[in-house]
């Protein structure tokens, strides 16, 4: 199983000089299983360079499984190129969105209103077909399983889970760790905690064996106290949490967009020094932050 990344970046694009190193494009992962199946997780910019790519190895068979419908993972979707090409096949994959009453099939019709884009989806003449998941329930592409499992963010959001052939790897989406919203004093604390530690109990069990984490590491641990209830994750947190798994190899990404390859890094090398690890140093498990074009070989 090969893991490709596309786009890194979280909440909006940010191309520059200062995103040189680490890409500027927002959140897109390809990969494929062992027998080339080709599964991307998520539409943000960065699947319009993967579309290039994809043109050189016509026709194109594509599952898209999108973590959830916020912009920045869904922006690329009408740039994917093999849409629009006769014989190439392209199945969608998300949740069901409470707010719109409709499964997945929605990001298209509000995607490509005509007030908002100049194509419309009758245009399109790949064979594109939609499938609404259920939590918890896998699904089969080629030799690959992918199993959703529901996470925390403002809105529906999946977190993915990809075996194949004895290897694994997750993929958060954008996920804020459960915490309770009680004060130890207050009459309901105990009660939710529990909840809380059902929940985050729930997803370790199904993240056993897990070979690489790819994690929503937004923000550090200083500046979360001002993002509470913003859906994202710390460095910090997924590095213990990483850690708590077993995992052999942590990604970081969803990179602050406002955040420069340089602050990046400084960032980075604080929190694997507070976690007790060096940069660039062996250590269990391994850690990088994700940029555009890192491969993984599994």
């Amino acid at each position: 199983m090969k893991v490709r990344f596309w786009g890194v970046r979280g909440s909006i694009p940010s191309p520059g000089p200062n995103t040189f190193r680490y890409g500027g494009n927002t959140t897109c992962i390809e990969v494929r299983s062992d027998d080339n199946s080709l599964i991307i997780l998520d539409a943000g910019t960065g699947i319009f360079p993967l579309a290039q790519e994809l043109l050189k190895q016509l026709p194109v068979q594509a599952n898209v499984f999108m973590t959830h419908t916020h912009w920045d993972h869904i922006q690329g979707l009408p740039f994917f190129t093999p849409l629009y090409i006769p014989g190439n096949s392209v199945r969608i994959h998300g949740g069901y969105d409470v707010i719109a009453g409709r499964g997945i099939d929605h990001i298209m019709d509000v995607q490509l209103q005509y007030s908002y884009f100049p194509v419309r989806e009758a245009e399109m003449r790949a064979n594109i077909d939609y499938a609404t998941l259920t939590i918890g329930e896998p699904v089969r592409v080629g030799d690959a399983t992918v199993t959703p499992h529901l996470l925390n963010h403002p809105v529906v959001n999946f977190g993915y889970r990809i075996d194949c052939n004895g290897k694994s790897v997750f993929f958060t989406g954008d996920h804020e760790p459960w915490s309770n919203m009680y004060s130890p004093e207050d009459e309901g604390y105990e009660e939710f905690q529990q909840m809380v530690e059902v929940q985050q109990g729930q997803l370790d069990k199904a993240l056993t064996g897990l070979d690489v984490l790819i994690a929503d590491s937004s923000y550090t641990a200083a500046e979360y106290s001002t993002k509470i209830g913003w859906g994202h994750g710390t460095l910090e947190g997924n590095i213990a949490w990483a850690r708590r798994l077993g995992v052999k190899k942590l990604v970081c990404t969803h990179h602050e967009p406002t955040r420069s390859d340089d602050d990046l890094e400084r960032a980075f090398a604080s929190a694997l020094a507070a976690a007790g690890n060096a940069p660039g140093g062996s250590g269990t498990p391994e850690i990088l932050l994700s940029r555009e074009g890192l491969e993984l070989v599994l």
